[in-house]
């Protein structure tokens, strides 16, 4: 509520409105409160009354104690002197008074303490109750709610006697309570004391307002203004006195008449002024009209059904809807509440609370007897339709808005839990049931609630929780009629789309809702699907065209994607419609939907006019035949709108950008219309003919490949769709077909393979879709070809070449002989792929002629292509079929003239050349493959062409030209033309480039045919190695090429050995089968060495090596030099291991380039790359180079291991790879780093970079699919061509050098090792390791025991079996490796590891000492393996389980005998603190302590399963205790040293059986520890400590008991002065504080109520507590600690249970706050007590218990007199007046406010002094920055908490008084 109150009536003062005695709240505690003269017989009589409350103090057991006390105590009130109507010791006999009338104390009891409250009022009088009322009125205001029969007359008497009679302004301040004590009386009407208690409340109103009369009232109306506040106020916040409440409004609350309708506006609000309210009117809802509106709410928010019914009948009477008091004076907000509060009642589904709300949102019925009853059927049915009419305006004029708007308000509200977001729901489903309600509510909140939904799925916790919630959102669509739905929907999107997409946000935002409602609600219902539906998708595409229409090629591409997601909303709407919602069109009617009427748009918008029309006249109900659209005339416009949209995107400049969507649509149009009449094939054709042409002119794109597929799509689906019009054969057809392989071409080239295998796919729907199969062929030839500008006929083009050879590759060829396939990636449908050879022949034989017919040409670039991609393609023989097929036909022909003769032979010697040309440029199988087919026709009688003719064509046809020697004195001629200065001075030449290719033939015939060249070696070694190193700087692939040749033909010469062929396949795999070496190794070597010495390669060629491998010049003819390569490696058989590291490099350094490239291209769609070949053509080779320079470079290293190791012992070694696991080769250990060592080292770190490479490609798979789905395609095929490749090499590595290579993928799964730039998932790693067949379970698993010992024990190993330790990792990271592989390891794997397993854990167990750091993972190791034998039938054997378990227990003691906890209980420092300290690296292992409590607290809840038997769990349980537990609360840096981690550990432990007695121990020695209650461990109270004193607390229920035994009795006796008093007492106020703290926290940490039986004996000793003094023992320094344990009662004891220490609280807050007022003496109550008295009077005013608000008006101001402050003295609640009174005292009047809101992010209250806030302020400025401002914002914040009706935050209040509980400064 606002403080703003100048809008408001203000209340006037009441009748004599100055007090007549006022009592200052300061003397509240004051024994005497009257001056009387002390003489004797006052003394006496003082005496008297002490020695009678003495009597209090002795054990008071049974009733007749209790009454004889009271009887005692009125002896002596009954000897007062005479004159003397004062009570002395009145604080204290009013607080044994409030004790006796305790509920538990019998009838008896009751009436005795009421006969000495008649005796003491009578006493003292009406001006001495007044002045006393504070003292007594508490302990008589709750005694009604549990009164005997016999005890309530003398209770109503005392108020009707005493307490009606007091002066108003004596009244005024405890108004609320007495109503409160009274209201329990009006709960049954049919009760005695009803009527009396009625006359009561009604005295009391007559006396607070002063008056007696109907005149006097009127007169003054602010007494009864302030009764009904009050009323109200008792109302809203006691729910248990509600009730009564309702019993008193229902007989006094008076009618608030509807406002007069002359008097209103169309508005409903009055034309002139404010009308003037009657008297009775403004006594209820001045001056805070807002109070009324919250009562009202509050009972209809009620739990019980009869005060629900009770408060809706007030309405219904009372308080109607027309009201003036709602329509004028309420404020809009209340009104709202107060329509939301009552329309929640039908959440309880109850249909007389229905029946109620329904007559007061629609307004009284209209009396039976003011209709006619004469009246016919037809009049009865009328009247009916007029009263509903009546109600419907009635509703629709005062309910509708505040009933909309507050069930808008819940929806936008957003709750925490599910029922509470569902409940909007359910009260509209029920709202539903009138018509008149829901007709007129859920059409303006039918959207909002469904996107609510849409948020929520958006902010729900779990998936579960918004299942909830759509249950009862899917309940409430049904229940909306379907015309509603639809027009609401379609009004929306429409309304988007008429926005022109100016706002993309919010048309997003609706597009996503339309989605959501699509695909989570039920929308197919029959009525929807037949007319709603394609209605509204019929008004989408008119709108997306009429969008589109205005947007040129240049619009912005946002507004394109929000068309194209109408478009997908479109499509998705067309699954959802059955083929029978369309009739067949009329052929008559088919002039409606052609797309070349000028009329269309006018039909467009007079169809969108009528359904607008339709849905706002009749809701969208089909029912009047005349307005029913024709679905006829639906399927035309539909068919119109479609086929406008294609033709007009094909029109477009840019084909291809959307079409797609469009042919979808159109495509499922046309499967669901039937369409009877014929199309304008012409037309239609024309405009694909003119798209094609743009696709054809448009530079390659992405949009162009995607407007091909969709121009296909169209013709295929207007083939199928109508078939019975002939588009294939239309001559249009040859002029589309190839404008699409046109458009297709440029996308089959190398360089862009992200669109490859989509290309191939649509060049083989063309070729199915065209009639001539010769069409696709022609095109594809013409294509490849280009005309040269000084030649007269076309070349061959390398472009169309490589384009050629990506066609071939990815096309399904299945040749006949061969049952062979090529296919695309698996898995993925082969649409027009070739289903037979002659499909494959008649696309691809005319281009494969082309491209064969280059290798005649041996010195151009196309023929360095041609043979690369024969000799690399794994489809020769598919080539070799198709030219032995026409050779046979030639061959086996019969000619008929001899012309036809001779043009055989031409064309037999034309296929023959070309089969030799490629036999010469392909490997030697083929001449096996070649014969072994022609073979077959040697046995054939029929003469050939051959037999007829002359030996002269046999020979012509058989003829093969050689090269002509060259003479030795050409040589030197031949070198500088081939050499870098002549080629640099010719280099604008245009023959230079193929005179250096001649010039480097020659030189390749004089070596190969010189007997000796020793005249000219010199000569010839610089001027090969210059022609090389030129060739590469050139961009020439020809000379390259030649060069290589030529320079390894020299390299053969060099060394003496026979010339080897370049086209032999010299590739090397790694290996790790060594076995079959021998000692003749060693001789072998030698001879190798000495041999590799002769022939020492040229300096300069492993420069040109790295250039030609790594440059992009050479990317073209890579694979030369990867052969190139492999010839060269022997040569560098000495120094290779110099070269091994730079030419690694260079191998990873440019796979890691292109593979960069690759992912971009995918990425950004990017078809640029650095290679024509292609990146992952490119990207093969040089992985076949790494492996193949690894494999030379390990077999070097292995033959020097078995070479050294036969020099060493006579004896033959085992091969290297003949152990279980393989690491590192024989060493001698003893000796220093050898040469071989160092070899080694070198091998094994270039290994370790190909490694990392390979995870890399491996790590590409479908994860990281493209962005654009359409590319799926191509990126399945090259991430499983290059993950394939990445496998065998790793499985390759895997073979050679096991133990390292698991190291290398350790260290990438532990994030540390290499470059972190690009870091693999650690799942991914662990899926590699199952898939290499060389890292099986049974291999991994011993080679990273390996590596552990290699780090822990390396003596322990043989010198084969250690690790080099090239890996930067720790025993903990491979532990810890090591337990998660073991996780991923299936089951049914431990039968195959459970022997090494077990050898590995006897012999760590054996000698344990080396491996302490990593005994806690391989604890979790162990219980690890139990685990998942416990899942498999292997773990049956009850031999192995017991094993298992034996060894579990005894590696749970070595892991604390090799090092005990203690010595790493100390906290290490942090990472921030190493990073200060200079730490380069922060160590990522946790601390020993932690990672030992860790893995125990891990595997406990699957103890069971490692230890089968309770004696083993028991025994495992004991050690845990001992030696983790107990270590760890003993330690002198207890409780820093305690984590969650450990007491999630002590949680787990005490959840198990056979651990009982042990931590229960533990846990109570830590509690009783004094050392327990500090900052450190309050982090830790909520989720750890207090759940499981909770478990602790629930085996034992004596703990409290044993605590409380604790606290001692303040006491003076036995102190003495000096030091050691001092020191006593405050060990005694410690003691106690710590006491109070653990009594406070089992309160806290047990269930609610557990401790009811204990709540006695708690109060005992607070009670003795609080009696301490400055100089007792305990002292008063205990008070904080005591408010603490109260605060903990009032948070965990229902109020019920709290009903006897309600005076006890009462009493020691007013006495704790009234020693803030200036001059009382302190020595009680510090600072540090009144704070936390403070916080716990916060509490109370929060938490607003009927007991407490019995008595808070003590405290605070509770009426409406906290806002609207009545004229007169000051403010009789004691916290105002004190706040006053410091204010003074501080001379400011400047208001001081607390910082902390008073609300939580939950929007609950909370704590005005919270703990957080005060830890801030020094304690000396406690009371100026936090007391003062508390006391002063006290009343006004418990006033606006209560307009508020919001709940507090509980949590936050015990969070609150948990940190106060650890916090330790405070302690003594």
């Amino acid at each position: 509520m606002s403080l703003e109150k100048s809008h408001l009536q203000r209340a006037g003062s009441p009748a004599h409105s100055g007090r007549l005695s006022p009592v200052n709240p300061r003397n509240r505690g004051d024994d005497d409160g009257v001056s009387v003269k002390p003489d004797k017989a006052y003394r006496r009589y003082a005496a008297g009354i002490d020695r009678a409350l003495s009597l209090f103090d002795t054990a008071l057991e049974g009733w007749a104690d209790y009454i004889s006390f009271l009887g005692r105590l009125l002896k002596a009130l009954q000897l007062h002197p005479p004159g003397v109507s004062d009570v002395p010791h009145k604080a204290l006999v009013a607080q044994r008074l409030s004790q006796c009338l305790n509920p538990p104390l019998g009838p008896g009891v009751h009436q005795k303490a009421l006969d000495v409250y008649g005796y003491i009022f009578s006493l003292i009088g009406r001006n001495g109750l007044g002045r006393d009322l504070p003292h007594y009125l508490p302990g008589l205001s709750p005694v009604l709610a549990f009164a005997s029969l016999s005890v309530k007359h003398p209770l109503l008497t005392l108020f009707d006697t005493f307490v009606v009679a007091l002066d108003p302004i004596a009244l005024r301040p405890a108004l609320k309570a007495i109503i409160l004590a009274l209201l329990p009386g009006l709960e049954e009407e049919s009760s005695e004391e009803f009527e009396r208690t009625h006359d009561i409340l009604g005295g009391l109103k007559n006396a607070i307002g002063g008056s007696t009369s109907d005149e006097e009232e009127a007169k003054d109306v602010s007494g009864h203004q302030f009764f009904w506040q009050c009323m109200f106020l008792a109302a809203i916040t006691s729910p248990s006195r509600r009730l009564g409440a309702l019993a008193y409004l229902q007989r006094h609350l008076p009618r608030l008449a509807p406002a007069i309708p002359s008097s209103k506006n169309i508005n409903g609000k009055t034309g002139g002024q404010e009308k003037h309210f009657p008297h009775h009117l403004e006594a209820v809802t001045s001056p805070e009209p807002g109070l009324l509106i919250r009562c009202f709410a509050a009972g209809l928010g009620d739990d019980q059904l009869l005060v629900q019914r009770g408060f809706l009948d007030l309405l219904v009477t009372n308080l109607p809807l027309d009201s003036d008091v709602l329509q004028q004076r309420v404020a809009s907000e209340d009104l709202i509440k107060l329509a939301t509060a009552a329309a929640s009642v039908v959440s309880r589904r109850d249909m007389s609370l229905n029946r109620r709300l329904w007559t007061w949102f629609l307004g009284p019925e209209v009396p039976e007897s003011d209709q006619n009853t004469g009246q016919s059927s037809l009049g009865d049915m009328a009247g009916h339709n007029q009263t509903r009419k009546r109600q419907t305006k009635y509703f629709r004029r005062y309910g509708q808005q505040p009933l909309v708007q507050g069930i808008m308000k819940m929806f936008m509200t957003g709750t925490s839990t599910t029922t509470e977001q569902a409940r909007p729901f359910r009260i509209c489903l029920a709202l539903m049931d009138r018509w008149e309600i829901g007709g007129l509510v859920v059409p303006e909140i039918f959207l909002p609630a469904l996107k609510s939904v849409w948020r929520y799925e958006q902010s729900a916790s779990t998936a579960q929780e918004f299942e909830d919630v759509l249950r009862s959102a899917k309940v409430f669509f049904d229940g909306v009629e379907s015309g509603l739905i639809w027009d609401e929907i379609s009004t929306k999107l429409l309304q988007a789309t008429n926005m022109d997409v100016s706002d993309p946000e919010s048309f997003d935002q609706s597009l996503d809702l339309a989605f959501f409602i699509v695909r989570k609600f039920n929308i197919r219902e029959e009525e929807m699907l037949l007319e709603h539906i394609p209605l509204l998708v019929l008004s989408l595409l008119l709108k997306v065209q009429a969008l589109t229409s205005r947007l040129d090629d240049l619009a912005r591409p946002e507004n394109l994607s929000l068309a194209n997601r109408v478009l997908s909303l479109v499509g998705e709407l067309l699954e959802l419609i059955p083929s029978r919602a369309f009739n067949a069109l009329d052929p008559k009617n088919a002039g409606l939907w052609d797309y070349s009427k000028s009329d269309f748009d006018e039909e467009s918008n007079h169809f969108l006019a009528k359904m607008r029309e339709h849905y706002k006249t009749h809701g969208g109900h089909f029912l009047p035949a005349e307005s029913k659209i024709d679905s006829n005339t639906i399927a035309n416009l539909l068919l119109a709108t479609a086929l406008q949209m294609v033709m007009r995107e094909m029109s477009a400049v840019s084909v291809g950008r959307s079409l797609e969507g469009r042919i979808a649509i159109l495509d499922k149009l046309l499967r669901r219309i039937h369409v009877a009449s014929q199309l304008d094939v012409t037309a239609m054709l024309s405009k694909i003919k003119a798209a094609s042409e743009n696709l054809a002119a448009v530079s390659g794109n992405y949009d162009k490949l995607k407007g091909v597929v969709s121009i296909l799509s169209l013709l295929d689906t207007l083939r199928l769709a109508v078939p019975s019009i002939p588009w294939l054969t239309d001559h249009r057809m040859r002029l589309i077909l190839p404008n699409l392989v046109s458009a297709l071409w440029p996308h089959l080239s190398p360089a862009s393979p992200n669109s490859n295998v989509e290309a191939v796919r649509c060049l083989w729907k063309v070729h199915q879709l065209a009639i001539d199969k010769k069409l696709v062929e022609s095109c594809i030839s013409s294509l490849m070809v280009q005309t040269a500008p000084n030649e007269e006929k076309d070349i061959l083009d390398i472009e169309g070449a490589r384009r050629f050879a990506v066609l071939w590759s990815h096309s399904n060829l299945n040749p006949t002989t061969h049952a062979r396939r090529l296919s695309l990636v698996p898995g993925t449908p082969k649409i027009g792929s070739a289903t037979s050879s002659t499909e494959g022949e008649r696309l691809l034989s005319r281009p494969l002629s082309l491209l064969l017919d280059t290798l005649n040409d041996l010195k151009s670039e196309l023929y360095v292509f041609t043979t690369g991609w024969l000799q690399s393609s794994a489809n020769v023989q598919i080539i070799l079929d198709f030219l032995q097929k026409h050779m046979e036909e030639i061959l086996y022909s019969k000619a008929a003239t001899p012309e036809d003769v001779r043009s055989d032979l031409d064309e037999c010697l034309y296929y023959m050349q070309m089969l030799l040309n490629l036999i010469q440029c392909t490997s030697k199988d083929i001449w096996l493959l070649f014969f072994s087919q022609t073979r077959k026709r040697e046995g054939s009688d029929e003469p050939s062409n051959l037999e007829s003719h002359p030996q002269g064509h046999q020979e012509a046809f058989s003829c093969k030209s050689d090269v002509v020697s060259i003479q030795s004195c050409l040589t030197r001629i031949c070198l500088k033309v081939s050499g870098r200065n002549f080629g640099a001075t010719h280099r604008y030449s245009p023959n230079v480039s193929r005179l250096q290719q001649t010039a480097t033939s020659f030189l390749q015939e004089i070596i190969l045919r010189s007997k000796s060249i020793s005249d000219i070696q010199d000569d010839l070694e610089s001027g090969i190695i210059d022609t090389l190193a030129w060739s590469v700087h050139k961009p020439d692939l020809p000379l390259q090429v030649s060069a290589i040749h030529l320079t390894s033909i020299w390299l053969t010469r060099r060394v003496g050995e026979k010339s080897s062929s370049m086209n032999g396949n010299h590739r090397r795999i790694l290996s790790g089968d060594h076995g079959s070496r021998t000692s003749g190794s060693t001789e072998r070597l030698d001879k190798e060495i000495q041999s590799a010495a002769q022939a020492v390669p040229p300096p300069a060629l492993f420069d040109i090596l790295l250039e030609g491998l790594g440059g992009t010049g050479s990317r073209p003819v890579l694979h030369h030099w990867i052969r190139f390569l492999d010839f060269c490696l022997p040569l560098y058989s000495i120094s290779i291991y110099q070269i091994l590291l730079p030419l690694v490099g260079r191998f990873v350094e440019s796979i890691e380039l292109l593979f960069t490239d690759l992912q971009s291209s995918f990425e950004h769609q990017d078809t640029r790359s650095v290679t024509p070949l292609g990146p992952v053509n490119t990207i093969v080779e040089l992985l076949n180079g790494l492996e193949q320079t690894l494999a030379r470079a390990h077999d070097r290293l292995v033959e020097e291991q078995l070479a050294e190791s036969n020099t060493k012992t006579p004896e033959p070694t085992q091969g290297f790879f003949g152990n279980m696991v393989s690491g590192v080769f024989p060493t001698d250990a003893s000796m220093p780093r050898s040469t071989t060592a160092n070899n080694r080292l070198t091998v094994i770190l270039c290994f370790k970079d190909a490694i990392r490479l390979c995870l890399r490609l491996w790590s590409w798979d479908a994860d990281n699919s493209p962005r654009d789905p359409t590319l799926s395609g191509s990126f399945n095929h090259i991430s499983s061509r290059l993950k394939s490749r990445a496998r065998r090499i790793l499985e390759h590595l895997f073979a050679a050098e096991s133990l390292e290579c698991l190291e290398t993928l350790i260290g990438s799964w532990l994030l540390r090792e290499g470059p972190c730039k690009h870091p693999i998932a650690a799942p991914t790693i662990l899926n590699l390791l199952h898939v290499l067949d060389g890292s099986r379970p049974r291999n991994t698993i011993p080679a990273i025991f390996n590596a552990l010992y290699s780090r822990t024990n390396p003596s322990a190993l043989d010198p084969e079996r250690k690790s080099t330790l090239t890996t930067e990792m720790s025993d903990i990271d491979l532990a810890r490796f090591l337990v998660e592989y073991t996780r991923s390891v299936e089951d049914d794997a431990m039968d195959e590891i459970w022997n090494d397993c077990m050898t590995f854990l006897k012999d760590v167990l054996a000698n344990p000492l080396p491996h302490r750091q990593i005994l806690p993972r391989l604890l979790e190791f162990t219980a690890m393996l139990g685990i998942k034998v416990d899942n498999t039938g292997f773990g049956e054997n009850r031999r192995r389980r017991r094993e298992l378990s034996d060894l579990f227990l005894r590696q749970l003691t070595a892991t604390f005998t090799v090092k005990p906890l203690g010595f790493s209980l100390e906290n290490p420092p942090s990472r921030s603190q190493q990073l200060a300290n200079g730490a380069s690296h922060v160590s990522h292992e946790r601390p020993a302590a932690d990672e030992i409590i860790l893995v125990l607290a891990s595997l406990l809840p699957n103890l069971s399963k490692i230890l089968v038997d309770s004696d083993r769990i028991t025994i495992a349980s004991t050690t845990m205790s001992t030696q983790a537990v107990i270590p760890t609360l003993r330690w002198k840096s207890f409780p820093q040293n305690v984590t969650s981690t450990f007491l999630h550990l002590l949680l787990s432990l005490s959840r198990i059986a056979e651990a009982s007695k042990t931590w229960r121990k533990d846990v109570g020695e830590a509690f009783s520890d004094s050392r327990f209650f500090c900052r450190y461990t309050g982090g830790l109270a909520t989720t750890g400590w207090l759940p499981l004193l909770r478990q602790w607390v629930v085996s034992d229920k004596g703990r409290m008991t044993e605590v409380l035994s604790r606290i001692p009795s303040p006491t003076s006796a036995g102190i003495v002065f000096g030091v050691g008093a001092s020191s006593a007492r405050l060990e005694a106020d410690r003691r106690t504080q710590l006491n109070l703290r653990r009594v406070a926290t089992l309160l806290l940490a047990a269930v609610a109520d557990s401790f009811v039986e204990s709540v006695g004996a708690i109060q005992e000793k607070l009670s003795d507590l609080l009696t301490a003094t400055a100089a007792s023992s305990p002292s008063a320094a205990t008070r904080a600690e005591v408010y603490m344990v109260l605060r903990a009662l009032v948070l965990q004891t229902s109020p019920i249970h709290l009903a006897s220490i309600w005076p006890l609280i009462t009493t020691e807050l007013q006495n704790a706050i009234s020693s803030l007022y200036p001059g009382r003496d302190q020595d009680r109550y510090n600072m540090l007590c009144v704070v936390h008295a403070c916080k716990l009077l916060d509490l109370l005013v929060i938490t607003a218990s009927d007991d407490f608000q019995l008595r808070q008006w003590l405290f605070i101001t509770d009426s409406i007199d906290a806002v609207y402050r009545a004229q007169g003295p000051e403010s009789y609640a004691l916290v105002d007046d004190l706040a006053e009174e410091l204010d003074t005292d501080a001379g400011t009047s400047q208001n001081v406010t607390l910082s902390t809101p008073n609300t939580s992010q939950t929007g609950c209250r909370t704590l005005l002094l919270s703990a957080k806030m005060l830890q801030d302020i020094p304690k000396d400025q406690l009371l100026d920055r936090a007391v003062r401002p508390f006391l002063r914002q006290l009343s006004i914040n418990a006033f606006e908490g209560t307009y508020s009706m919001t709940p507090f935050d509980r949590q936050a209040t015990l969070n609150d008084l948990l940190f106060d509980i650890f916090d330790d400064k405070n302690l003594v």
